[in-house]
């Protein structure tokens, strides 16, 4: 199949060179465009290491702070379970622990157990209804 030709007013005006205004003119645009791109890409290169930065040195600098001020946290102390019983498992929230405990005869409990009173201050029975 055969191209179709031109219009003879098309045909014209791709085959002109252009005039030497309008060809400086646009290479100030392929400038401007080429230092438009190289901004913007560095600031998004800027951004990203801002936000890598920040993930990796954020919990870093947390526990630094908080091992600083606090000094060691350390903790010493006896937790007595009943005779018989066993731990089934633990939770801790702030001082307090949570302990799942099975009793001797198969009963089971929840005990909170604060650390600071270095006491059981709740006990909870488990039951099925």
């Amino acid at each position: 199949m055969a191209k179709a030709p031109l219009p003879k007013a098309l045909a014209e005006e791709d085959e002109k060179p252009l005039d030497p205004a309008m060809e400086k003119v646009r290479r100030k645009m392929i400038r401007l465009l080429g230092v438009s791109i190289g901004v913007m890409m560095a600031g998004l290169m800027a951004v990203l290491f801002a936000i890598v930065y920040k993930m990796n040195s954020g919990e870093s600098d947390k526990l630094a702070t908080s091992a600083a001020s606090n000094g060691p946290i350390m903790s010493s102390g006896e937790i007595i379970l009943p005779e018989g019983a066993y731990l089934n498992g633990q939770s801790l929230s702030g001082d307090r622990l949570a302990l799942d405990v099975t009793l001797k005869g198969g009963a089971r409990q929840i005990q909170i157990f604060d650390m600071a009173q270095q006491k059981v201050v709740a006990r909870y029975s488990v039951t099925a209804k």
